[in-house]
């Protein structure tokens, strides 16, 4: 089941941006019959920061998400060069979204984030040893951080109100290693 069963007739760039590029694509689907498949290439990574102190508490990021058209709760988050190593981003992400400067990082998630239609690849990390310098947030970001329990995000998840798929998978990440005896608060 590994061999690749569409096969594909005809390709074109619909649109193509720095951030993303569109493809529409005429294809045979695995049982033979004709049709279209569109795909969104990012060319960047996704970088995902859960930032967890030595009290138990993480900081959330509020910002109103225009393709949503709503307000979301998530975690520290951004965009990551591919040619650079990923924690390069999530050090810069974390201090331009907090103004949180870490000095443990660990990898605990990789992840798709919409495998049906784009390519996205997220890297999530979780940072300790925190210590607190000032934000800068890009002029696109009007963001509100909240310094929240561990507890609390994770009760955020379950009532719904953080539903982005990077926080949500990170929080419970971390709270299964927080149950497993893995992770110490």
């Amino acid at each position: 089941m590994m061999k690749n069963p569409w096969k594909i007739l005809q390709e074109r760039s619909i649109y193509d941006n720095k951030w993303i590029g569109v493809t529409e694509y005429d294809v045979l689907n695995p049982n033979g019959g004709k049709g279209i498949y569109g795909t969104v290439r990012f060319k960047n990574l996704a970088i995902g920061i859960l930032p967890l102190d030595e009290e138990g508490y993480t900081w959330l990021v509020g910002q109103w998400r225009f393709p949503l058209e709503m307000y979301s709760w998530e975690i520290p988050e951004g965009g990551g060069d591919p040619a650079l190593p990923p924690i390069e981003s999530a050090r810069r992400e974390l201090k331009e979204e907090t103004g949180l400067v870490a000095s443990e990082w660990t990898l605990i998630q990789e992840m798709h984030l919409s495998n049906s239609v784009t390519d996205e690849r997220a890297l999530i990390f979780m940072a300790r040893g925190l210590r607190q310098e000032e934000a800068m947030p890009e002029e696109t970001e009007q963001l509100v951080v909240r310094r929240v329990s561990f507890d609390e995000a994770f009760e955020m998840v379950e009532r719904g109100e953080i539903t982005d798929s990077m926080s949500v998978a990170a929080i419970l990440k971390v709270k299964l290693l927080l149950t497993s005896g893995a992770l110490v608060k």
